[in-house]
């Protein structure tokens, strides 16, 4: 069986996240063929609650990622409280306590360029709702290394600053409201 056109999809969300990967996440069905990685800006105290929730909540499984996970279809890792989200060459993967990029630990750029890395083309990045520029750099690398980019549209987006900082920094494939999103994931994941 040939390979799927893209094999990975991360997502970098902040301020009003957490509505938002209920929408995105919830839509997607059991049988939705690509892993997803997230990165949802939380307190460096938060424990697993947000993955708990949202497992409770969608089709697909949704979990905390741990080091050395192996990534799978149909199933969403969030980044831990306090940890960086990695993804390693050879698709496991890994967290670090490096320090904050962009003023975040959990950070977006860091997942987005490191899975980038391992992945290039065939890796889709998408920037939710935020009040900060987290992601921005990594969404540009997606682009340059041959990925699909992503953005919510700032209009309908609980906090804008992140998809327009997103859209200052690289030319995107498409921008959509939250429903949109998940119509676009449905047909690459399809490709």
């Amino acid at each position: 069986m040939p390979r799927p056109k893209f094999q990975l999809i991360v997502i970098g969300v902040s301020s009003g996240g957490m509505q938002a990967l209920k929408i995105i996440l919830g839509q997607l069905p059991a049988e939705f063929p690509l892993p997803l990685l997230v990165v949802q800006h939380i307190s460096s105290d938060a424990g697993d609650g947000l993955a708990r929730l949202l497992d409770e909540l969608c089709e697909i499984r949704v979990k905390e990622a741990d080091e050395q996970d192996r990534i799978c279809a149909g199933t969403a890792y969030l980044a831990p409280a306090n940890y960086h989200l990695l993804v390693e060459s050879d698709g496991i993967l890994a967290l670090s306590a490096d320090p904050p990029v962009s003023y975040a630990r959990p950070s977006i750029d860091v997942l987005f360029e490191s899975a980038s890395a391992v992945y290039s083309s065939a890796l889709i990045g998408v920037v939710l709702t935020g009040a900060n520029f987290d992601g921005s750099q990594g969404l540009k690398t997606i682009k340059q290394n041959g990925g699909i980019a992503i953005v919510q549209n700032p209009a309908d987006a609980a906090a804008p600053q992140m998809p327009l900082a997103a859209l200052a920094a690289t030319a995107v494939d498409y921008v959509a409201p939250l429903d949109g999103i998940v119509a676009v994931l449905k047909k690459l994941a399809d490709a």
